[in-house]
C-alpha cells in the first residue's frame, strides 16, 4: 500500500492562512477556538492560540487541523481574557512544527506575540541582512523577520516600533500582535488580505472572515483599512494611521476561491459574487446542454448563476467526501485516478446520455479536471463542457497564496484551444477578466489579479522567495 499526501496531490491553489483575537473575554482562548474552527479553509496544515491575563503568556500550537490540536486540557492551559490565534498554509516557510504561529518571545518590552496572513516579497533580502548582523532565527517563516525588525526599532511606543518595522517590508500582511497591554490589528497599505473587526457583548474580536464572526453571533463593525493600526485596549480601539493607503489591491482570488460562500468580503456577500460570475460566465460561453453541474464544493456558486442565467437545469453530478484527511492509504493493486475519486464520486443516474456543463473555480495545471472529465465519460455523459468562473491562471502569487512555479501552469504555455484538447473536453471556457472583475460589483481597479495578468503592483524582488512548489511530488 501507498501513503498518498491529499495535500500534495490537490491541483489547486490553496488558502494562505486565517487570524482570529478577541480582547476582555472570560474565556477568550475558547471562542478563540472556534473562531479558528470556522476559518479551518484557510489553512489546515497548523493551528495556534497564544492567551494572555495581562502577566503572563501561554502558546499552544501543533500541526494538524483545529479540531485534532485543540482538547479540552489543551484550552485550559491558555488562560486569560484576550487571545489570538492562527490556522496556517504555508507560502514562506516549510511545513513544520517551527514555523506554526502565533509566534511568541520575550522582548524588551516583555512578551509579545504575532500571527500573520500574508507573504513578505523581501523577507529573504532582510533576514541575510539581519543574519550578517549576527540575528539568529528559529523558523524559516517572514513572520519572523517582522519581530525580529521589531525587536530592534528604537525605542519609543510599540504603534512606533510597529510603524518603523513594517516601513521595511514590501509585500501583502494582515497582522495580530498581542501584548500583555493591547492587541494591534493591522493591514498592509494595498490592504491585500481582508481582516475584519466585531463587537462580542463586551469583548472585541478580529477575524479574517466574518463567518467566523457569525459562529458566536458577534456583530460585524468594519473592515481594517488599509494601512491602518487598529489598537484595542482597556478604552476599546482606537484607529493609528500608520502609513498612507497605497493603490488598493485586494486579492480576487478570495472571491473566485479562497473565503467561505457566506462569509461578506469588502462588503459583499462571496456567494452572491460568485453567482454573478456564474451568470456573466454563461453570458460569454453559452452552449445547448441537458445539465449544469458544479465541481463541489468551490464550484457550487457558480454553476448556480450559469444555471439560472442559461436556463440549463442544475444538477448534483459529481459528490464530494468532505471526510477525506491530510493522507490517505492506497492498495498496492493501483486504482486509476485515485486521489480525486477519494474526493470525488460522479452519479451514472444523473449523468447518462445527458450533454453536462460542468462548472470549477479554476484550473492550475489541468491534471485534476483531465481526470474529472474522464469520470464524468465513464459515468455515461454524452457531452462534457468545462465552464470555468475565472480568467486563465499564467503566473504565481507573491502575495500570500502557494502557487507553483509559472512553468507548471497549464494556462501560461498553453493556448485555450490547447487546454481543452488535454482535458479531453468537448468545449472550454473561461471568464473573461473583465467579467470577473464587473461581476464583483466592485471599482475593477481595486483588486490585484497578477496570478491572471502578471500585473505585480507591488515591489518583487529580482530572486523573490520562491513559493512552496506545492504541486512537486
Amino acid at each position: 500500500m501507498a501513503l498518498s499526501a491529499t495535500w500534495r496531490d490537490d491541483d489547486r491553489f490553496h488558502d494562505e492562512c486565517g487570524l482570529f483575537g478577541i480582547w476582555n473575554h472570560p474565556e477568550a482562548a475558547n471562542v478563540t477556538y472556534l473562531g479558528l474552527y470556522a476559518l479551518q479553509h484557510r489553512g489546515q496544515e497548523s493551528a495556534g492560540i497564544a492567551a494572555t491575563d495581562g502577566h503572563a503568556f501561554h502558546t499552544e500550537k501543533a500541526m494538524g487541523w483545529v479540531a485534532d490540536v485543540f482538547h479540552p486540557e489543551r484550552l485550559r492551559r491558555l488562560p486569560g481574557h484576550r487571545a489570538i490565534g492562527h490556522v496556517r498554509y504555508s507560502t514562506s516557510g516549510s511545513s513544520n512544527l517551527k514555523n506554526a504561529q502565533p509566534i511568541t518571545a520575550n522582548t524588551a518590552r516583555g512578551p509579545i506575540s504575532i500571527a500573520h496572513n500574508g507573504n513578505l516579497t523581501n523577507a529573504d533580502v532582510l533576514r541575510k541582512e539581519m543574519e550578517r548582523d549576527g540575528a539568529i532565527f528559529q523558523s524559516t517563516s517572514d513572520t519572523e523577520v517582522i519581530l525580529h525588525l521589531l525587536a530592534r526599532a528604537p525605542a519609543g511606543t510599540l504603534e512606533d516600533q510597529l510603524r518603523h518595522a513594517l516601513a521595511q517590508v514590501k509585500g501583502a500582511y494582515s497582522l495580530l500582535v498581542l501584548t500583555p497591554e493591547a492587541m494591534y490589528a493591522i493591514r498592509d497599505p494595498n490592504g491585500f488580505r481582508p481582516l475584519t473587526l466585531g463587537r462580542l457583548d463586551d469583548a472585541w474580536v478580529v477575524a479574517s472572515e466574518t463567518c467566523a464572526l457569525d459562529l458566536m453571533e458577534a456583530k460585524v463593525e468594519r473592515d481594517v483599512e488599509p494601512g491602518e493600526i487598529l489598537v484595542i485596549e482597556a478604552g476599546g480601539p482606537r484607529s493609528v494611521r500608520a502609513f498612507p493607503p497605497g493603490e488598493k489591491l485586494s486579492c480576487v482570488f478570495e472571491y473566485v476561491y479562497f473565503a467561505r460562500p457566506d462569509s461578506a468580503l469588502w462588503g459583499r456577500n462571496v456567494h452572491t459574487v460568485r453567482k454573478s460570475m456564474g451568470h456573466q460566465l454563461a453570458r460569454e460561453h453559452p452552449v445547448p446542454a441537458d445539465i449544469v453541474i458544479p465541481v463541489p464544493d468551490s464550484g457550487v456558486s457558480a454553476a448556480l448563476g450559469y444555471s439560472e442565467e442559461s436556463g440549463t437545469p442544475y444538477e448534483m453530478g459529481l459528490i464530494r467526501n468532505h471526510y477525506v484527511g491530510r493522507t490517505f492509504i492506497e492498495p498496492k493493486q493501483g486504482i486509476r485516478h485515485f486521489g480525486v475519486k477519494v474526493k470525488l464520486n460522479p452519479m451514472p443516474e444523473m449523468l447518462q446520455g445527458k450533454r453536462v456543463v460542468v462548472v470549477d473555480d479554476s484550473i492550475v495545471r489541468g491534471t485534476t479536471s483531465r481526470k474529472i472529465v474522464r469520470m464524468l465519460r465513464g459515468a455515461g455523459a454524452r457531452e462534457v463542457h468545462m465552464r470555468i468562473s475565472s480568467p486563465p491562471i499564467q503566473w504565481p502569487c507573491y502575495y500570500g497564496i502557494d502557487t507553483p512555479t509559472r512553468k507548471e501552469l497549464i494556462g501560461s504555455s498553453h493556448n485555450v484551444e490547447e487546454i481543452c484538447r488535454y482535458l479531453g473536453a468537448d468545449s472550454l471556457g473561461y471568464l473573461s477578466l473583465e467579467g470577473m472583475l464587473k461581476a464583483t460589483g466592485s471599482d475593477p481597479t481595486s483588486f490585484c489579479h497578477a496570478c491572471f495578468t502578471g500585473a505585480y503592483k507591488v515591489g518583487i524582488e529580482p530572486d523573490p522567495t520562491p513559493q512552496l512548489h506545492l504541486f512537486d511530488v
